[in-house]
């Protein structure tokens, strides 16, 4: 094997998962995070179909399922908490998982498990992030932001939908601010829609179960409550909504999201009134707008993307987690079949960067597949008046009612038809 200097920019889910391939075949891995420390925060995450599959070749189920989110179903409840829907998971093994899959897992389990599983091989360098790279015929030169500088075989960009690294890839390795309403770096907002999530303290009553509760508002607007623990449970606020005040809150202004977000949810109904006495103290609050990554291609030179930064699917696919998953396992896959030992490093890297595309956008073309602000159940399909939210309720019920899959089989996009490759030069190491 030709060894790699890598260098991975992001140690969330994406980040990690790739650090332990590639550590594992030999290579020296570095990866930097701007945070100062592992980001164990975050909300609940899952995996389905190919996503699993990869979680058992890395040889972590069993670690996973220590881990597990306690979620069991979803319930859909009117404005005065009455059960309109409910919807177990599917526990057998088979099959398309529902709305709550039998692999929940809160964002920081999974990234302290695969943390943990990679660090003694791994060089993890926190509270510091790429500020600028230039490419050479041998490799990339590498700025860090504090002021220290290398080069490496490949940088990997893994630090999500607003990516630094595909901003900087796709205008030569320059750190240039970019306008929100500028689509050149890859990212496709999806017009209107957002979610908000944080967490409060909402101590559970004798009797009640670890659920995801859903409720639907007027106007477009949905509240969603999971809960992940005895005294607390997660928020998320979401809406399709042309409000200025939001569209133009400066990106990281917590209080001026928080204070729009109010506006739009007032008089929501159900329990909004605590829910949004609680946001306004919140420390996790974390507000997305919606969008999708869509490139031409995922590398240039000796960089490349994985995970949200390549190729985010959205949140209403349910398949963000297992894409950053499946497409680490597949980057690492190919660089352990084209960088062997006596091969040219430069040319068995352009080929395994050629190979990781050309294998996993199929994959990636059919999770994106007729995604738009239009399309999806936080689309035009969220109903906007109390008649249609009461029709969308009784009809929930009686596809809850008959134990037909409705999330599995039209809203999530777990049903890939798509081979996962077996690359036996990772799996035997």
């Amino acid at each position: 094997m030709s060894r790699l200097n890598v260098l991975i920019n992001g140690g969330g889910v994406a980040g990690t998962a790739l650090a332990f391939w590639l550590s594992k075949i030999g290579h020296d891995v570095t990866v930097v995070e701007w945070f100062p420390a592992l980001r164990t925060t975050g909300l609940q995450l899952d995996l389905r179909g190919h996503g699993i599959e990869v979680m058992k070749r890395m040889g972590l189920e069993q670690a996973f399922r220590e881990r597990l989110a306690p979620e069991q179903g979803l319930q859909i409840v009117n404005g005065s908490g009455k059960r309109k829907a409910f919807f177990p998971p599917n526990k057998s093994g088979k099959g398309l998982q529902s709305f709550t899959t039998d692999w929940e897992i809160m964002r920081g389990d999974l990234c302290q498990l695969l943390y943990d599983h990679s660090k003694d091989r791994t060089k993890y360098v926190f509270g510091t992030s790429v500020e600028s790279f230039e490419e050479k015929d041998d490799g990339v030169e590498v700025k860090l932001r504090d002021g220290k500088t290398d080069k490496y075989d490949l940088l990997v960009g893994a630090d999500g939908i607003g990516s630094r690294i595909r901003r900087m890839m796709l205008r030569s390795g320059k750190n240039d601010k970019v306008d929100k309403s500028d689509m050149s770096d890859g990212l496709h907002p999806l017009r209107g829609i957002y979610i908000a999530y944080f967490t409060l303290p909402w101590p559970m009553k004798e009797g009640e179960d670890y659920l995801a509760t859903v409720y639907t508002a007027t106007g477009r607007r949905a509240i969603m409550v999971r809960r992940h623990k005895p005294d607390r449970v997660q928020v998320y606020l979401i809406c399709k909504n042309d409000s200025e005040r939001l569209l133009n809150a400066p990106r990281g202004d917590v209080k001026e999201e928080k204070e729009a977000l109010a506006e739009i949810f007032q008089g929501a109904g159900w329990r909004i009134d605590e829910i949004l006495k609680g946001l306004k103290d919140a420390d996790d609050f974390y507000l997305e707008h919606m969008g999708l990554v869509k490139l031409d291609s995922w590398s240039r030179g000796h960089v490349t993307l994985v995970g949200d930064a390549a190729y985010c699917p959205s949140a209403s696919t349910g398949m963000g987690t297992t894409s950053a998953i499946v497409g680490a396992y597949v980057l690492a896959g190919e660089i352990a079949r084209h960088c062997k030992e006596g091969a040219d490093p430069k040319e068995g890297l352009a080929a395994a960067l050629k190979a990781y595309e050309e294998k996993f956008r199929p994959f990636v073309n059919q999770v994106q597949e007729g995604i738009s602000e239009d399309m999806g159940p936080w689309g035009n399909l969220l109903p906007s008046t109390p008649f249609g939210i009461s029709v969308m309720n009784f009809l929930m019920g009686v596809v809850a009612f008959l134990r037909l899959n409705v999330f599995g089989q039209f809203f999530l996009r777990e049903g890939v038809k798509w081979d996962l490759p077996e690359y036996k030069e990772i799996l035997q190491k």
